[in-house]
């Protein structure tokens, strides 16, 4: 197996939104603001080549929407999917499948592309498309809180191509699935929001999307603002951070624009990174 961190864009949030009811003071020394009090974002996606198979886990925010749509998230940088996975050997036509942890529109945007003649299509044209059966139908009726965030062009072309599939079971974590790992689930961002932990060379390793965006969501009460259901996101960070701890796991941050991939070590103030881990420590 062969793991690829595979840079999707960069945008910017606001610093409130993202953290919620903590105090601008404290969540600004992680994650500093502009004058906008808006804060760097990653979109990073993991390419997990196994065997035949070529999986990628979320896909960004795409290129397809237009200019008023991009100018609220103040793109930076020069990251596109298409060029990253062009840096690592691979093309578009050789994913074989694409796994979308939820479908708020930075995680699955560019698993929908817009062809030359105006049309909706997935941008993977060979790959099968995963998804959580009560997520989907979550994201297909949005309520009030999430409907900006779950666009119908990301959604009604994947269903529409006969490359969808829907994984099922209520968790905490399916083990044994198609794609050769086991899933953390979590409902407290968004129902079923779907959390891959990969082994890879004996060191097992949890994508954990919006659950932790960022090294500085590792505080337990540091809960996003657009999470539906925030103490349950409580309760679920306390329980998938002690697990990964004592287990040893290390976190593959999806939005965090400085760290892809960081060990845990046990604070007075709780479980925070390990500053002595780097990633030849699990990719050597």
């Amino acid at each position: 197996m062969n793991l690829y961190a595979v840079e999707a864009g960069n945008f910017k949030l606001d610093g409130g939104a993202m953290f919620g009811v903590v105090p601008k003071v404290l969540w600004e020394r992680t994650n500093p603001a502009d004058a906008n009090n808006q804060i760097e974002m990653a979109t990073r996606c993991l390419l997990v080549e196994d065997g035949n198979r070529l999986i990628l886990i979320d896909t960004g925010m795409g290129n397809k929407q237009d200019a008023k749509f991009f100018s609220h998230y103040a793109l930076w940088g020069d990251f596109n999917l298409t060029n990253s996975l062009k840096a690592n050997g691979f093309h578009p036509d050789d994913i074989t499948d694409v796994f979308l942890t939820h479908l708020h529109f930075d995680h699955c945007g560019g698993a929908v592309t817009r062809s030359a003649s105006g049309l909706l299509e997935p941008a993977f044209k060979n790959a099968t498309f995963w998804s959580h059966i009560k997520h989907w139908d979550w994201a297909c009726h949005p309520n009030a809180r999430e409907k900006a965030s779950f666009l119908k062009e990301n959604i009604e072309p994947l269903a529409a191509s006969g490359q969808l599939r829907l994984l099922n079971g209520a968790g905490p974590i399916l083990k044994e699935t198609p794609l050769g790992f086991d899933i953390l689930l979590a409902d407290g961002h968004t129902e079923k929001q779907m959390l891959p932990l990969i082994n890879y060379n004996g060191t097992k390793i949890l994508y954990a999307a919006d659950l932790i965006p960022t090294v500085g969501h590792l505080p337990i009460p540091y809960v996003m603002g657009y999470d539906c259901r925030p103490l349950l996101t409580l309760e679920e960070k306390e329980t998938i951070l002690t697990q990964a701890y004592n287990n040893n796991w290390c976190l593959f941050l999806e939005h965090d624009p400085a760290h892809e991939l960081i060990g845990l070590t046990q604070t007075p103030k709780g479980i925070r990174m390990d500053f002595n881990t780097t990633l030849t420590t699990y990719f050597s």
